[in-house]
């Protein structure tokens, strides 16, 4: 089925110009434009313009959610990362929600205010006793250093980074690949060196140490969150096993 601009502006709440900037940045072409000149759009046309919509809310500014379009060739596999992070931002909401309704709750003289819960869900804190408890106080500390010194955007271009190689990574797990095969061990060295540009980390000659990798893949399949990252737990054990490869190789 065939969408007109309008129809695509008035279903995406945006506007024709936007869609026809989108187009003139090579981000969204039309999928044909007719005889009349009109602009035409199609199912994977709508497909494209909401991932776009969902870049764009990360803080992405265009050029940067080209090239996240570009490499990411496997639309449900991109939508499931993406779906994944969008999942964990619905559960820190709803503990915002859940912080704001305590406060006035109390601020309504129905009860105490509740200064352990109202700060709930506003940033990443809430990982900090698990972080220290797992790799030990400094690394929580140069971590958390390292996140507040990003830019919103900065922090966007990150997220999107790794959302891109949970994509690639839960692709190449629905392929079956083999964890020691050169296109799993390329996306290996790429996880480690993402890995690495984090401060904090246990390293070993300037690389990530290979425990630590090894210790990583194991969390992912042991711990639901992370697992749901890479499409589940059979994702996870593949991440997990191609881990374990490098690192023994390469680490």
């Amino acid at each position: 089925m065939d969408y007109s601009i309008q129809d695509i502006a008035r279903l995406a709440g945006t506007t024709s110009r936007t869609l026809r900037h989108y187009g003139a940045e090579g981000l969204l072409p039309p999928s044909r434009i007719g005889s009349n000149g009109y602009r035409y759009y199609d199912d994977r046309a709508l497909v494209r313009l909401q991932r776009i919509l969902l870049l764009r809310e990360l803080g992405l500014g265009l050029p940067a959610i080209r090239e996240v379009l570009d490499s990411e060739v496997d639309e449900r596999a991109a939508l499931r990362a993406h779906l994944g992070w969008l999942e964990q931002e619905k559960a820190r909401l709803q503990r915002q929600i859940r912080s704001v309704h305590g406060t006035i709750t109390a601020l309504e003289g129905e009860g105490p205010l509740m200064a352990d819960a109202m700060f709930d869900g506003f940033d990443h804190t809430h990982y900090k006793e698990e972080v220290q408890e797992r790799w030990g106080q400094d690394a929580y500390a140069t971590g958390d250093a390292w996140w507040r010194s990003k830019t919103p955007a900065e922090r966007a271009e990150w997220q999107a980074e790794s959302g891109t190689l949970q994509a690639d990574w839960a692709d190449a797990a629905t392929r079956q690949l083999d964890p020691a095969g050169d296109e799993a061990q390329l996306l290996a060295r790429r996880q480690v060196e993402w890995l690495g540009s984090i401060p904090g980390l246990p390293r070993i000659d300037g690389h990530p140490a290979a425990d630590y990798v090894r210790g990583l893949g194991e969390m992912y399949v042991a711990d639901d969150r992370f697992a749901a990252n890479y499409g589940g737990p059979t994702g996870a054990a593949f991440v997990r096993d191609a881990l374990t490869v490098y690192a023994a190789e390469h680490l």
